[in-house]
């Protein structure tokens, strides 16, 4: 089961990239910043930011995530690190990305940040026909009638 939540997980965030994410232990809000995924990149995807976003140090981090569906949920812990192999920066910048900084690749406030992901908990939300009947009508839901759970490795 891990291995098929995972992909339905990472499916999930291509059509929807955008996560919350917070410094691990920190009293800060969770942010929103948006995932650039690389197919290629197996336990990684990057965040661009500015030198004086408070993630921009690094440091160990939580991201969540729920699909454009509310059909997955997802919490997933790693670390930010400063992305300094600038093939990676060179392969996923795009016009999206351009729009904020001035000074384009090379902006003094340019920051990307790799998250290595250790790990998450992953959640569907998939009731089936019995599921929604219960649902409907009151009764007693059981474990896994809703939708799947796993702790997964990423």
């Amino acid at each position: 089961m891990s291995d098929d939540i995972k992909k339905q997980f990472w499916k999930a965030l291509a059509d929807s990239p955008t996560v919350m994410v917070g410094a691990t232990g920190e009293r800060e809000h969770h942010i929103p910043m948006n995932a650039q995924l690389d197919k290629d990149a197996h336990g990684a995807f990057w965040f661009f930011t500015a030198t004086d976003n408070r993630l921009a140090g690094g440091g160990p981090a939580m991201a969540q995530f729920t699909s454009i569906g509310h059909d997955l949920f997802a919490c997933i812990s790693g670390t930010l690190r400063r992305e300094t192999d600038r093939a990676v920066l060179d392969k996923l910048w795009n016009n999206g990305i351009a729009a904020w900084y001035e000074g384009g690749k090379d902006d003094p406030k340019l920051v990307l940040l790799r998250f290595d992901l250790d790990d998450a908990e992953i959640w569907t939300a998939d009731p089936g026909i019995k599921g929604m009947f219960k649902l409907a009508t009151g009764m007693t839901m059981k474990e896994g009638e809703l939708g799947k759970h796993a702790e997964v490795a990423l």
